[in-house]
């Protein structure tokens, strides 16, 4: 029969790759992704004791990872790394001032253009995913977790608040500028090409 060591080493081998890859699709960052997968598998370590058997050892050490990822994510929305703007340029301002005059109406300059019937394919296009992909990577990383959860990994705003710490009309308010951010870097490096 395996000892603790010999079990744990079993599940590394026969999990990993699986962990990996939730790990990878959920946060999109491949160190991250070996990270948070090897914090699973040390938490895995020392509550050893508790797994009792009743569920299958890839359920339950999912189950951690997932928790690891949902402290991942309320950790990157607690302390926001600086991340670049539209222009390339920090944003220090609240970019709701870029859009809006303080009325509360479109900027002339900065109003929405208008997109043609041809986007209702644009995400099976490996280029426009590509420059999505980077007008995400523009946003900052507590704006990106929102967006991610909501849009990509299609959980309930309930859920996400609760696993960003944040209150109801925060997030919203979140998504709202995260969107806006998006639409106009589409419109500048995809739309206007």
């Amino acid at each position: 029969m395996l000892g603790k060591s010999g079990i744990i080493k079993e599940w590394v081998h026969s999990y990993s790759d699986r962990m990996y890859s939730w790990a990878l699709h959920r946060t999109n960052n491949k160190e991250v992704a070996e990270d948070l997968v090897q914090d699973t598998f040390v938490a895995a370590i020392q509550s050893f004791e508790k797994f009792a058997g009743k569920s299958e050892p890839q359920t339950w050490l999912l189950g951690i990872l997932n928790n690891k990822i949902a402290g991942y994510y309320r950790k990157l929305y607690r302390n926001p790394e600086v991340s670049a703007g539209i222009s390339g340029a920090e944003e220090e301002n609240d970019p709701l001032d870029t859009f809006f005059d303080t009325n509360g109406e479109w900027k002339k300059h900065q109003r929405p253009a208008e997109w043609t019937n041809e986007t209702a394919n644009l995400l099976n296009d490996t280029a426009f995913t590509s420059e999505l992909q980077k007008c995400m990577d523009r946003l900052p990383t507590n704006w990106l977790a929102a967006v991610r959860l909501k849009y990509l990994e299609a959980q309930k705003a309930e859920d996400i608040c609760q696993e960003l710490g944040v209150a109801p009309t925060n997030y919203w308010q979140i998504l709202h500028r995260a969107k806006l951010q998006l639409r106009k870097c589409l419109e500048v490096h995809w739309f206007k090409k």
